[in-house]
């Protein structure tokens, strides 16, 4: 990211947060094709190495490589670090079983579920704003994990919940790092936490395996093509943007934008993995969307 990211722009802000969950559309369907050449855990570090690698690179140019980090602060980005890795390894497992476009619309309810949890932890808005916005969005989640799209598996409510606790593994992320930034900069963030899920997701590669096994031979140029998208655009560019937005305007306000993330899952699943649209998801989507409206409506009238 530019120096110019440094500087507190609302507009800067919302643009990045806009960016973030377009890139996060694309990274659906980059997950979902990784997938075929490698393994949820397998791809998981691969692309957490990648992505921490490219965020210490530009973390020593621009901050010289020092960063005051207190022990408290170590501890909560310990914390954070779980988050990523959640959020990172949760969705991939859940992609095993679900097709990029379910993924897509369940992740979609990232606003609602970082405002409700967000109301529940900070109390940044009152719960009574975010009640119904959150029934709305859940209901449209549950109608799309058990009767939604073609489950790409046998088990589409297994996969369905494990992409909504990896949500729920983000909503946590972003306002915890709100706190954080606070003290330090994004990028310090970014990279902390990002090696935290890194180092932690490491062992499990014992567990899960399929590159490994049948060797680096077997991976298609599509599949490193879709693995470099995940550790670029999807982790460490979205990432530092997201974080960025989130320090600029709150997790609620930035939750907000993130019903683009589905919008584009949908479209580039449609596209690029020939996946179809019907009824189930559209009134899935809809009904995610309704809540993401309601939330930021009364959200708004709380402000004003």
């Amino acid at each position: 990211m530019s120096l110019a990211m440094t500087m507190s722009s609302p507009p800067l802000a919302y643009g990045s947060v806009v960016l973030a969950a377009l890139l996060w559309g694309g990274s659906i369907v980059a997950q979902k094709m990784a997938l075929g050449s490698f393994s949820a855990v397998e791809a998981s570090v691969l692309r957490d190495i990648g992505g921490l690698a490219i965020l210490l690179v530009t973390w020593w140019v621009q901050e010289g490589g020092c960063s005051a980090i207190s022990r408290s602060d170590i501890s909560l980005l310990c914390l954070l670090g779980l988050g990523v890795l959640g959020n990172h390894l949760l969705i991939l497992m859940g992609l095993n079983y679900v097709s990029g476009a379910v993924g897509g619309v369940i992740i979609g309810s990232s606003p609602v579920v970082t405002s409700l949890l967000s109301a529940l932890l900070i109390r940044d808005v009152p719960l009574r704003t975010v009640w119904l916005g959150a029934v709305l969005s859940f209901a449209g989640v549950a109608l799309v994990s058990v009767a939604g799209f073609q489950a790409v598996g046998e088990r589409p409510l297994l996969g369905g919940t494990l992409v909504f606790l990896g949500v729920v593994s983000w909503a946590l992320y972003s306002i915890g790092s709100r706190t954080i930034m606070d003290r330090l900069s994004a990028l310090t963030v970014n990279w902390t936490t990002l090696l935290v899920a890194t180092v932690l997701q490491i062992p499990l590669l014992w567990t899960d395996k399929k590159m490994l096994d049948a060797g680096v031979a077997s991976v298609t140029t599509a599949d490193w093509l879709a693995l470099g998208y995940l550790i670029v655009f999807a982790t460490a560019v979205a990432q530092q943007a997201w974080l960025f937005g989130v320090k600029g305007i709150g997790p609620s306000r930035a939750s907000v934008l993130g019903n683009l993330t589905p919008v584009a899952a949908i479209g580039l699943s449609a596209l690029i993995l020939r996946e179809s649209v019907g009824l189930v998801e559209l009134t899935g989507i809809g009904l995610i969307l309704a809540g993401v409206w309601s939330v930021n409506r009364q959200t708004a009238k709380q402000r004003g």
